[in-house]
């Protein structure tokens, strides 16, 4: 049981792992390759040597030459089954452009001989569409690309070793050399800027889900009417906690409650009707469970 277990899991890793460089790649084949920027990371640097190498050796192969060794070192000194996954997310995304011009497909700056290319657009749907594949990478395994390799490489060759700088040092790397290899222009390093906000904006989104709500804590001295209420109109669970007012020196109850973004005003509409109550709430990244009270 326990084999058939970790066969599944696996398979669905090795599923996960190809279906994310699909997504990275297609991203770079359309909007991304030969359009005058640059992702971030180790990504970025084999774009831009493929720009100062006039096209002679691929993109794919220098994606390769870039990061292979890096997964390579990290499944041998760091986590084999990690380091062999990001082998394989890295292999379907450097050869997805390749596969998509064995089909014909056109990049994004060739449609209409050029005439609707737009380098700002490029830059911004390479940002979504690659940031998708990033978050379902970083939410199944915790990395993503060559950079994740090298801090856990230089994390267990020195462990008490701040690394958070790294991914920084790389992108602002990235950064400041297509300003020089771009022809010393503005508009490589703020696509390049660009790009990376938008990939970001997007993994920090994928990571915290798309089940997200507000958390309401509701002191009062009224739970049954209240939570019958909230029951009937919210549709969600609600939690009674008995707790102790220091200020009164009373017994008052917490009534916990997760509710959608768009029920905060029917909440506050509730809460206004109970003398004796008040409330705070937060926001949840993502909810596990039975989110939803059962009829």
């Amino acid at each position: 049981m326990k084999q058939s277990n970790g066969i599944k899991t696996l398979a669905l890793d090795i599923f996960t792992a190809i279906i994310a460089g699909l997504i990275v790649g297609t991203a770079y084949f359309f909007f991304q390759n030969s359009n005058g920027f640059a992702p971030g990371g180790v990504g970025g640097l084999a774009t831009i040597t493929h720009y100062l190498l006039a096209d002679q050796i691929s993109w794919s192969i220098l994606m390769l030459a870039f990061n292979l060794p890096i997964f390579i070192l990290l499944s041998v000194f760091v986590n084999r089954k990690l380091g062999m996954i990001l082998v394989i997310y890295m292999l379907v995304q450097s050869f997805t452009p390749q596969l998509w011009a064995a089909f014909g497909a056109i990049p994004y700056c060739l449609v209409n001989n050029g005439e609707d290319f737009n380098v700002v657009f490029a830059c911004i749907l390479t940002g979504v569409i690659s940031g998708v594949g990033f978050s379902i990478m970083l939410k199944r395994f915790g990395a993503s690309g060559g950079t994740y390799g090298i801090s856990a490489l230089l994390k267990r060759a020195k462990p008490d070793m701040n690394i958070a700088y790294v991914a920084f040092i790389m992108d602002a790397s990235v950064v400041f050399i297509a300003f020089f290899v771009y022809g010393m222009k503005v508009t490589p390093v703020v696509c390049t800027l660009l790009n990376l906000f938008i990939a970001n904006v997007i993994v920090d989104n994928g990571l915290s889900g798309l089940k997200n709500g507000y958390k309401f804590e509701i002191v009062t001295a009224h739970p049954q009417e209240l939570s019958a209420e909230l029951l009937q109109k919210m549709k969600h669970g609600v939690t009674e906690i008995r707790v102790h007012g220091m200020y009164s020196d009373t017994d008052k109850y917490m009534l916990i409650c997760i509710i959608n973004k768009r029920q905060i005003g029917e909440m506050m509409r509730i809460l206004k009707r109970y003398p004796d109550t008040f409330a705070s709430f937060a926001k949840v990244s993502e909810i596990f469970g039975n989110f939803k009270r059962k009829v």
